[in-house]
């Protein structure tokens, strides 16, 4: 079935292009979950007319990010032009790259990169080693970012009006028996958390899971993106994350800051 998405639209700024809003709306309605649709199915999908559908369609095919097969329209390869424009602006991300694989060798867990967009973290880079997650997660995957150590350490950074805005613009649900879900609780963590430089979170996100991340800042120490290890509850205490993996992810980021722009 699907689900109505919510086109941005911002009534009060006259330089507000609705139309491009809509378009790359429903760009965004392609993932896993809808790797193709027709015309009507995108039209209810986005809330727009079968007519405005049929425009962006039309136009983002023939400028190559959509291909039509019949009645069914999906993403051409060429829509990764635009994912990998952003990652060759990031030099951070290419520096990152071979320092997460020398240290997910050394440990031999899981390391990742993550940036923070809303509610939600992005990956950007990832060396996995073994299956943790029951869900597969490679660069471009989203996770909600109050259940991550990656989204916490970097809402750390915000102030605490605009945490409080993202912290009651999602409905909080339980996705594990761990899963914090009383807002002041989620506050109080991501404060400490920041206070203390890292977060660990502890299967919340997915029974099993225990994950542990630092901050990659910029010069005005402001993050940019995180970083984390990830392992078995089983194979790893909090209290080895702490003195094993700590030190180690504080040195890679590290060596990373001076690349951050």
């Amino acid at each position: 079935m699907l689900t109505r998405e919510r086109i941005p639209s911002n009534p009060d700024d006259k330089e507000f292009m609705a139309t491009l809003a809509k378009g790359l709306a429903v760009l965004g309605l392609f993932g896993k979950q809808r790797p193709s649709m027709t015309l009507s199915e995108a039209a209810v999908a986005a809330r727009v007319s079968r007519a405005t559908a049929r425009r962006i369609l039309r136009t983002l095919t023939e400028l190559g990010y959509v291909e039509q097969r019949g009645r069914q329209f999906s993403l051409s390869p060429n829509i990764l032009q635009l994912g990998f424009a952003y990652l060759a602006t990031q030099n951070w991300i290419e520096r990152a790259a071979p320092l997460m694989k020398e240290l997910s060798e050394r440990l031999h867990e899981s390391c990742s990169a993550a940036t923070l967009q809303g509610t939600e973290i992005v990956y950007v880079a990832r060396v996995p080693t073994r299956r943790i997650m029951s869900v597969a997660v490679s660069v471009g995957s989203r996770l909600p970012a109050f259940h991550t150590s990656m989204g916490r350490v970097q809402l750390g950074f915000l102030d605490e009006d605009e945490l409080w805005r993202r912290l009651k613009s999602v409905r909080i649900e339980p996705l594990t028996p761990s899963t914090i879900t009383d807002l002041q609780a989620l506050f109080d963590r991501i404060r400490d958390d920041h206070a203390q430089g890292f977060s660990i979170v502890d299967e919340e996100l997915e029974r099993g899971l225990r994950s542990i991340a630092v901050a990659v800042v910029d010069r005005a120490n402001q993050a940019v993106g995180a970083l984390n290890l990830e392992t078995h509850a089983t194979r790893t205490t909090r209290n080895e994350m702490r003195d094993r993996f700590l030190p180690e992810l504080r040195a890679v980021a590290a060596q990373i800051a001076p690349f951050v722009a």
